[in-house]
């Protein structure tokens, strides 16, 4: 399979060297190799296992705890709502 790294790159807006293009090419094929060599699996449902069925958990209604009891845990409050450092500028 041939890949062109340098499509690939300018779809994820990245951008290489000479040499780095070289490399990425080579490991890119190597990973696209090892996919290749990994066996085909039907369609039959040869991962499920018939000694341990899978099944869904009944849904429970359970008491959340309200606002202000949230709240009481916050560093700072205000307005209803936690405080917290400014990260962008």
């Amino acid at each position: 399979m041939n890949l062109d790294i340098k499509h690939l790159a300018k779809l994820s807006r990245l951008t290489f060297s000479p040499e780095e293009e070289a490399k990425f090419e080579k490991e890119m094929a190597n990973i696209v190799a090892m996919v290749e060599k990994l066996p085909d699996l039907d369609a039959s449902g040869a991962l499920i296992d018939p000694d341990n069925p899978m099944q869904m958990r009944k849904d429970e209604v359970v008491n959340q705890p309200n606002r202000t009891e949230l709240l009481q845990n916050a560093p700072e409050v205000q307005a209803g709502c936690i405080v917290v450092p400014k990260v962008v500028e």
